[in-house]
């Protein structure tokens, strides 16, 4: 008669035994599994990961310098200065005529916060380096972030590039107050300005100085360009989507008082209306293969869309082109279409869809061929094991605020073999 004794499982299969024989154990799976279907769907989709990698421009303005002279007193002292921090991994720079530039990388996974207080505490305590004449730095945060996810490119039929513009303007708006936009800019069409001729023999016939009109007016309008004098007649460039919102009102601005009566604008200069000097151009061509009735080229908007740190590139582009929609016909005229020439958000989704896709045909794989190599029982335990064990690891990716993108994709396909080793074993 031979001697059984029962054989000591250890912590671990104890753990694996009481599992074994719970009732609770299919709710467990069933739960797992849904939450992991959550996690999929709320999950923020990105093409590529959030890697800290801390950079900085940094930017000093010297008037007057010529590009020799901005490297020798600004390049090289601030070259050796940036090296001084402890880590950085490249420094380069710019100089040209007036100013230098600085691009300051941190190693990554550097705190960026903590970078950047190393980068300000460096810069702000040599200042006495900076030549006579030179401005204080400016120092700007670069991220992943800052690149545009969304671009929009408006054209008109009708429109001229000023008033086409204008119309993006106020999209701009309505599109900044949209959560998790980070920041929107506009390339091409042309701005509203003012151009203010003064007349000479007017002014001295009314004693009055040009210097003092052109206070007053920068006074008067909130935003006013660096204006500029010429004389001869002298000329004002002034913005007009501030204080001046017409022609009129900037010529029935008081100037001053001359033989007890008062002087308006309009009786010492000539104002003129028009567009700004053109500093980029955008075209939208369409081709005979395009849908539109309308072939050719016609002056365009584009509108650049950045997000948020950790927002979803997908739901959001979504959210943007939704709601230019809805203002057709209100803040979008009629005579107005637009095209999308850039849409992260729907290649993240792409990829992360293909991805997932991929991930289910390797488990669905794996599971045939462990049933034809070791049998239905071993394929049952991979085929629940695999899943559950991804669906956790997706579900704690969303509480831990990682994004969905490929490079945690294709770690959790390679993580497959490891998982059907272990149920296996």
């Amino acid at each position: 008669m031979q001697n059984t004794t029962p054989q000591r499982l250890g912590f671990l299969g104890n753990v694996i035994s009481v599992f074994a024989r719970s009732k609770i154990t299919p709710l467990i799976i069933v739960a797992s599994i849904v939450l992991g279907l959550s996690a999929v769907i709320n999950l923020p989709r990105e093409e590529e990961p959030q890697i800290s990698v801390p950079m900085f421009d940094i930017f000093v303005s010297y008037p007057g310098a010529s590009a020799q002279e901005v490297e020798r007193r600004i390049i090289n002292v601030g070259e050796r200065k940036f090296w001084e921090i402890s880590g950085v991994e490249y420094v380069y720079s710019t100089a040209e005529s007036d100013g230098a530039m600085f691009i300051v990388r941190f190693k990554v996974g550097e705190n960026v916060e903590k970078s950047l207080i190393k980068l300000y505490t460096k810069v702000y305590s040599n200042l006495n380096f900076l030549p006579m004449g030179a401005s204080q730095p400016f120092i700007k945060v670069r991220s992943i972030d800052d690149v545009p996810i969304l671009a929009l490119t408006f054209y008109s039929k009708t429109r001229d590039a000023v008033s086409l513009r204008k119309v993006v303007a106020d999209l701009q708006t309505l599109i900044s107050s949209i959560p998790d936009v980070s920041e929107t800019t506009i390339t091409g069409g042309r701005k509203r300005q003012f151009q203010v001729f003064l007349d000479e023999g007017k002014l001295k016939e009314r004693l009055l100085n040009p210097a003092e009109i052109s206070d007053l007016i920068q006074k008067a309008n909130v935003k006013v360009s660096a204006g500029h004098l010429e004389s001869k007649p002298q000329l004002l460039n002034i913005d007009a989507d501030a204080f001046f919102r017409s022609k009129s009102d900037l010529e029935n601005l008081v100037v001053g008082v001359s033989q007890g009566g008062v002087v308006s604008l309009k009786d010492v200069a000539r104002v003129v209306d028009g567009p700004d000097e053109e500093e980029n151009a955008v075209n939208i061509r369409f081709g005979n293969a395009s849908l539109e009735k309308d072939k050719g080229t016609f002056d365009a908007v584009t509108l650049a869309v950045s997000k948020r740190k950790g927002a979803n590139a997908a739901r959001l582009c979504e959210k943007i082109i939704s709601k230019v929609e809805t203002l057709r016909g209100s803040a979008m005229p009629s005579d107005v279409e637009f095209t999308v020439t850039r849409d992260y958000g729907e290649t993240a989704n792409e990829k992360s869809n293909e991805l997932l896709a991929h991930m289910a045909i390797a488990i669905l794989g794996v599971s045939i061929l462990i049933a034809l190599v070791l049998g239905l029982k071993e394929s049952g335990v991979v085929a629940i094991a695999i899943p559950m064990t991804l669906s956790l690891t997706l579900a704690g990716f969303y509480f831990m605020g990682f994004t969905l993108n490929r490079i945690t994709l294709f770690a959790l396909i390679f993580s497959i073999g490891i998982l059907v080793d272990d149920p296996i074993v």
